[in-house]
């Protein structure tokens, strides 16, 4: 809880930032939205015929006010958690994201975890000193991985399993005439759970194989080895516990590259969830639709970050000290 007080004011100044960000991307996006309302050629005919009609449609729908009333509106607005209705949908942007957002958080959680876990115990026991035989192998491994974007990865995934005769889903989330059977849509997830962990993992390796390298240079490490403890002990009872801190910090940074990861991915494999509602909310200049996904994004990246903040403070004690002194 102190470690939270002290806090406090930056994150809420951070979420301020990002929801300020969000509101100017999202209008200084091009096109006009009443194209889509209406439709392309109903637009022009109303431009040219009947221009009276089109300020009546950017009335009802506050397009014609000032950018920093528009600011305002929008700020009271989603402290009310009122995101408005969309153009597109015709429902409150509110239920949209929320539904989407149950997906997103099937296919992005167990990938946040697994990929966690993976790069935890594999830097770990491949950043042990000397060149052994997991850091001659997967280091190279994992770099090759994560210099291949997510989405790209995705495509030769793709490619790989066509030819396979069906043994996994190519896109989509379940079958239509297997109704909503959990084993279908575990099916669905495989590919794109696949590419999410591998990259995320290759990512959280390479940071934790580095920590434990120079964790094993510190002075209370080689001093635990002048004792006769044993590599493994040292490695799990001293060092791994030394690194967690900053690993759990790029655990939940790397929340956020994996959430922009995902939503690349989402849109590669047809998974409706808030990548596609975000690429169909752009097409459609469905500007209450981005707004809310960028809210919902920005304030899960944030609150990953203060989680991390909270269990490296339980973790180390340092930290805790550092902020009492402050």
């Amino acid at each position: 809880m102190v470690l939270i007080r002290g806090k406090i004011w930056r994150y809420g100044l951070a979420i301020f930032f990002v929801l300020g960000l969000n509101f100017l991307i999202v209008q200084l996006l091009p096109g006009d939205p009443l194209v889509h309302l209406v439709g392309e050629e109903a637009y022009f005919h109303l431009q040219g015929q009947n221009p009276r009609a089109i300020e009546a449609l950017r009335a009802k729908y506050g397009l014609e006010r000032p950018i920093h009333e528009r600011f305002l509106s929008f700020m009271a607005n989603t402290v009310c958690f009122r995101l408005g209705w969309s153009y597109h949908y015709g429902q409150p942007v509110a239920r949209i994201i929320l539904y989407r957002l149950k997906w997103t958080l099937v296919l992005l959680c167990p990938a946040l975890l697994v990929s966690a876990v993976l790069g935890l115990f594999l830097g770990c026991w491949s950043g042990r000193p000397g060149r052994n035989a997991a850091d001659r192998i997967m280091t190279p491994l994992f770099l090759m991985i994560y210099a291949v974007p997510a989405y790209c990865l995705a495509f030769l995934l793709l490619l790989a399993f066509a030819s396979m005769g069906g043994l996994f889903p190519l896109g989509g989330m379940r079958e239509a005439a297997r109704g909503t059977a959990m084993w279908d849509v575990l099916r669905h997830m495989v590919l794109p759970q696949a590419v999410l962990v591998l990259h995320a993992t290759a990512y959280l390796y390479m940071i934790m194989r580095s920590t434990v390298r120079q964790t094993f240079r510190e002075n209370y490490v080689i001093t635990a080895f002048g004792k006769g403890l044993k590599p493994k002990k040292v490695l799990f009872h001293h060092v791994l516990l030394n690194a967690l801190p900053p690993y759990l910090a790029a655990v939940a940074v790397n929340f956020g590259f994996i959430a922009g990861g995902a939503l690349l991915v989402e849109v590669v494999f047809s998974w409706q969830g808030m990548g596609s509602l975000m690429y169909e909310a752009v097409m459609s200049r469905d500007y209450p639709i981005l707004s809310g996904c960028f809210l919902f994004l920005s304030l899960s990246v944030i609150g990953a970050n203060m989680v991390a903040d909270v269990i490296c403070a339980y973790i180390d004690p340092r930290i805790r000290d550092d902020l009492a002194v402050r």
